[in-house]
């Protein structure tokens, strides 16, 4: 017998095959197949007030651009690096029309046009021939989205039902402090760990259940009878928890494209439609962020929202803390800066999220046959997009 024979006979690491990712799913730079889908759709790329006279660094999809607002009120979203000698605009000072680049002064407008030249002779003879990259952008739900994918496939923006109609007293209020991720604003893995989490719902009972002490509600803690649908949107998740009275309390969760978290409140404030939509941005292939927008009643509820372990925000938190009650980001974190594929070992409980890398492949295969991918809609005249999604209480 060989020492390889014997490692794998024992179940030893040293037998382990080579290591694999699958890319196509997971990166999301210019070029790639998840890349190229998720630049047909529109992201949020900062909050409404991110874009002001003073140039704002924006890391999305692998690319660095610099967001800014002129003084007509324009929200500009351009490539970092400036197409005349490459320093950053982020050192650029925004003036009335434009950004001026500080190492020689070159001047874009929101949209890229070069406007000046002052180096060179009569203010820039050929300023007519450059123009800065640059993405189109739409304020919306406080938040700033851009599209960076091909000019004649742009889709309108969507809007969304639960985000339009308001209950009395209501207003939208929208966070970028990754509401939902379990930790810091930034999370530093891959952003497909974080979305396919959320059609996870065995994890709840057993992470932020038993494991690491009831971290929502006593309701959230049995485990659910669960159902997986696919929807125009993407996949839907519909667990049912029996309630002691005879009454069952039935929740639905949706992972939506591109990127969309729409799940409802896990304290269960109230038995109603889904409150909050999160988008998870890839910021790059290790690391996203999650802007939320929501209803509420008061301002900052969006972040009275977020997870306490041991009574406590994550970032007050010993890292023996962080040992001893574990969350999301711990999780998700923990598979590594892009997980393994080649080495899970799957099980009837991850229904769920087989039936989300199926339908993610076929969007790439649907793109690559010329067809547009799911939750496209060029129809400026669309109906908001309505969603299942929320808390309820049924008789049983």
């Amino acid at each position: 017998m060989t020492m390889t024979q014997r490692d794998r006979d024992l179940g030893t690491a040293y037998a382990m095959k080579p290591a694999s990712t699958r890319t196509e799913l997971t990166s999301v730079v210019r070029g790639t197949p998840m890349g190229e889908l998720l630049r047909r759709y529109w992201h949020p790329v900062g909050l409404v007030s991110d874009a002001s006279d003073t140039p704002k660094k924006v890391r999305a999809l692998g690319e660095d651009l610099v967001l800014f607002r002129d003084r007509h009120g324009r929200v500009g979203l351009l490539h970092a690096r400036c197409c005349h000698r490459g320093t950053t605009l982020y050192y650029g000072k925004v003036e009335e029309d434009g950004i001026r680049c500080c190492y020689h002064g070159w001047k874009f407008d929101t949209e890229g046009h070069c406007l000046e030249q002052p180096c060179e002779p009569d203010g820039g003879q050929f300023k007519d021939k450059v123009r800065q990259p640059w993405y189109p952008v739409e304020e919306r739900y406080g938040l700033i989205f851009a599209y960076m994918g091909p000019a004649e496939k742009r889709p309108v923006l969507p809007a969304y039902e639960c985000l339009e109609n308001m209950d009395d007293g209501e207003f939208v209020e929208a966070d970028d402090s990754s509401i939902g991720g379990g930790g810091p604003a930034v999370i530093p893995c891959n952003w497909l760990q974080h979305f396919e989490n959320v059609v996870d719902p065995y994890h709840v009972p057993v992470l932020h259940g038993s494991f690491s002490g009831p971290q929502f509600t006593d309701m959230m803690a049995s485990m659910p009878e669960v159902k997986f649908d696919k929807t125009p949107r993407g996949i839907a998740v519909r667990s049912i928890r029996r309630q002691g009275d005879g009454r069952v309390f039935y929740r639905v969760t949706e992972a939506a494209l591109p990127t969309l978290r729409v799940v409802p409140n896990p304290r269960v404030a109230q038995f109603a439609r889904v409150e909050s939509i999160g988008w998870t941005l890839p910021i790059d292939d290790t690391s996203f962020r999650i802007y939320v927008a929501g209803r509420v009643k008061n301002t900052g509820d969006i972040g009275r929202m977020r997870s306490k372990f041991n009574g406590k925000f994550w970032w007050d938190m010993t890292e023996e803390e962080h040992q001893q009650f574990p969350g999301d980001y711990e999780a998700q974190v923990g598979q590594g800066p892009q997980t393994i594929h080649s080495e899970e070992h799957f099980g009837q409980s991850d229904r769920g999220i087989l039936m989300i890398r199926r339908m993610l492949g076929e969007q790439l295969e649907a793109m690559e046959a010329g067809r547009d991918p799911i939750g496209v809609s060029f129809d400026q005249g669309a109906p908001p997009v309505e969603f299942e999604a929320g808390n309820y209480i049924r008789e049983g």
